[in-house]
Order: structure tokens, then C-alpha cells, then sequence
């Protein structure tokens, strides 16, 4: 059932309509006549699926294709694209009022006494935002100046409500005789206070490259990323890497690291990819993210034959290097048809186990896609 969910880019309420409706989903989902699982349970049954069960999933549908002679693992190449996670865009005032709102609820269903402020922190909010329009470059400088300093008094006062929330939740989890409750207030507390010294950073001194930012304190493994896209020139979500055989076949994919470079990766794939057809690819290529002579050497040393990382220009290249990078090219349509279809444009789970999650069942369908379009 996940798999179709993840297929079809379905939401659990409709995988649960779908499959109770379709007796070709019944039987390709093991249920025949039996009770169809709800939303519900479906979410709960998800949460079990970590990343080495589908790695192993994975694993298998590459032997699979191996059998039925689709992959050969003749060829390799590799990219990166960036998953968002689902947050709002981000901005200290924002988060500043997630995390009162956030605490003040905490702080209510254990039973503490929290004032309400949750309407003169968005009052603030929606005042900085006004301000914020008429603070850019694009205005005269002694507008902009009267905005930046109207917006600076608007923050002081929005962190003055939330220093005084924060003290709150800090004194409930020193008095919490209960574990449970101590548990859900110490994370978002910690959560704020960088996000007090950072808003206090940058918003104050004018330090705009304070470094480890908070994001979202709902998703807190979120990564500020930057693909060159000139529709969306930062996007935030996590980096993950797709390597694919022939015929479109992805072979293995991670959710990267925070802050691990592109060239970092290329190893791995190799490796990875070796182990999976046991042998090297005659033809292992990448983007110009890969290159380096270090990645090029590393692929020759494991056997592969022909090693294209572009790193000369468009005049130096051979007659095999311009067919490999065309090869290449077929990667961003991959990514393309992941994203439109099987929902790798956003992750709608929590967490980093549920980026895995996602990213790894929508790989596993777009692989189950590959192998029935090629028939028994």
C-alpha cells in the first residue's frame, strides 16, 4: 500500500479509498477480501520501515532487474537534487512566534499557567512585515533606514515575549515530576533559545552569517541549500544523491549529510555500485559538482574504463566525453519525473527517519515502474 501511496503521489485517506476499491489493488497489495488497513494504522505500519529495510528492498529489485536483463550496470551516473521538507520560508519573526505558540500549548496541556500572547506576537509579526517591505534596497536610503529602525524596536519587543515564555517552560521542566512532560518541553526550548541568539545576531548586530541556523523548529534537520536555480535560488530541505544504471534504473540513492559536498559522494557511488553488479562500470559519469582529479583517479583505480567529469571546456572535450554528458542529461528528467510524480518535490513525513523514508519509497516505485514497463 505505501508503495501505490508513493507511486501515485496519493495522500493515506486516498491509498485507503483506492485499494478498498479496486480488486487489482487488493491482490497487488496482498489483501484480496481482507480488511483494508485505514489512514491511520498506515501511518502507524510507515513508521516501522527505516532506511536498511529499504535499502535491502531496494537491493533486491536491482537483482531483479538484473534477471530480467534491464540493468546491466554497464554504466553509472550520478546527481544530486534537494527534497524540501514541509516548513513555511523561514524568518527569525516567524519562528520567534512558532515557538511561543508552540510552548504556550505545551506549557497548557501539562497543566501550567501561561498568559496568553499569542495575538500581540502576531501583531508584531505582521508589523515587521510590513516594515520589511519598504527596508530593501530598492527604496530611498532614509526610508529604508526609518524601516530597519522601526523593525529592530518590533523585534526587541517580540523577544522580550518570548524570553519571558522561555523562562516559563524552563521553570515547568525543573518543577515536572513527570518525565514525559519534561520531554516535550526541553527540546523546543533549546530550539528557541538559538533561535533568540541568532534573531539577536543578525537582526541586532547585523551579523547575517551566523552560523548552525535554525530553520523550523518543527523540522529541525533542514538545510539552507543553494542549486543555482534561478526560479528558486534557495531552497530548504535536505540534499540527496540518485545514482542511476541503464534504462533509467536508479541503483541507490542517500539522503546526504548536512554540509557534505557534492565531490564527497562520488566515491561512495562507486563503491556502492560495485557491490551491487559486483564489477565496475565501463562508463561512470557526473555533473561538474563531482569533478576533481582526485574523484577521476578514485574511479580508475576501481576499473572503471571511461570517466567523464567535466572539468575541461566544451572544445576539449572528446567525442565519448560529449556522448557521456548527453547520457548524462537523462538524470535531470529523472529527477524531474521523481518529483512530479512520486512527490520528491516535498517531503510530507516528519523527521529525518521520515525523509528516508519518503525518498526511499519513491525510489522503490519509480523503480517498480521501470521493471513492469520492461514486462516479464
Amino acid at each position: 500500500m505505501l508503495v501505490l501511496k508513493h507511486l501515485h503521489d496519493w495522500s493515506f485517506d486516498e491509498c485507503e479509498r483506492e485499494v478498498r476499491g479496486s480488486l487489482v489493488y487488493r491482490a497487488f497489495c496482498r489483501i484480496d477480501g481482507e480488511r483494508v488497513p485505514d489512514a491511520k494504522t498506515l501511518i502507524r505500519l510507515a513508521r516501522l520501515l527505516d532506511e536498511p529495510v529499504l535499502k535491502d528492498v531496494l537491493a533486491r529489485l536491482v537483482a531483479l532487474g538484473r534477471e530480467r536483463r534491464v540493468v546491466r550496470g554497464r554504466r553509472l551516473r550520478v546527481d544530486t537534487t534537494v527534497v524540501e521538507t514541509n516548513i513555511h520560508y523561514p524568518t527569525d519573526a516567524t519562528l520567534l512566534a512558532d515557538g511561543v505558540r508552540v510552548l504556550t500549548r505545551t506549557l497548557r496541556r501539562i497543566g501550567g499557567r501561561v498568559r496568553e500572547r499569542t495575538r500581540s506576537v502576531a501583531r508584531r509579526v505582521f508589523e515587521i512585515a510590513q516594515r520589511s517591505r519598504t527596508a530593501g534596497r530598492q527604496t530611498r536610503p532614509r526610508v529604508r533606514a526609518q524601516s530597519q529602525a522601526k523593525m529592530k524596536v518590533l523585534y526587541q519587543g517580540l523577544m522580550r515575549i518570548t524570553r519571558a515564555v522561555v523562562r516559563q517552560a524552563e521553570a515547568a521542566v525543573a518543577r515536572a515530576r513527570n518525565r514525559h512532560h519534561a520531554a516535550q518541553l526541553s527540546p523546543t526550548v533549546e530550539l528557541l533559545q538559538q533561535v533568540l541568539a541568532q534573531t539577536r545576531a543578525r537582526v541586532l548586530r547585523g551579523d547575517t552569517h551566523y552560523p548552525g541556523k535554525v530553520v523550523s523548529l518543527f523540522e529541525p534537520h533542514t538545510e539552507i541549500l543553494r542549486k543555482g536555480k534561478l526560479a528558486k535560488p534557495t531552497e530548504f530541505g535536505r540534499l540527496v544523491k540518485i545514482q542511476e544504471a541503464e534504462a533509467q534504473f536508479i541503483t541507490d540513492y542517500a539522503v546526504c549529510e548536512r554540509r557534505q559536498s557534492e565531490r564527497a559522494l562520488w566515491a561512495p557511488a562507486l563503491d556502492r555500485h560495485i557491490a551491487l553488479f559486483d564489477r565496475a562500470p565501463q562508463l561512470a559519469v557526473a555533473d561538474g559538482g563531482f569533478a576533481s582529479r582526485t574523484n577521476e583517479q578514485a574511479a580508475q583505480d576501481r576499473g572503471v574504463r571511461h570517466v567523464v567529469l567535466p572539468r575541461q571546456s566544451r572544445e576539449q572535450r572528446s567525442r565519448i566525453a560529449r556522448a557521456a554528458l548527453r547520457w548524462r542529461t537523462g538524470s535531470e528528467g529523472r529527477i524531474s519525473a521523481l518529483k512530479r510524480r512520486h512527490g520528491l518535490r516535498r517531503c510530507r513525513y516528519h523527521g529525518e527517519s521520515g525523509m528516508q523514508r519518503w525518498v526511499g519509497l519513491g525510489i522503490i516505485a519509480n523503480d517498480l515502474l521501470v521493471l513492469g514497463r520492461a514486462g516479464p
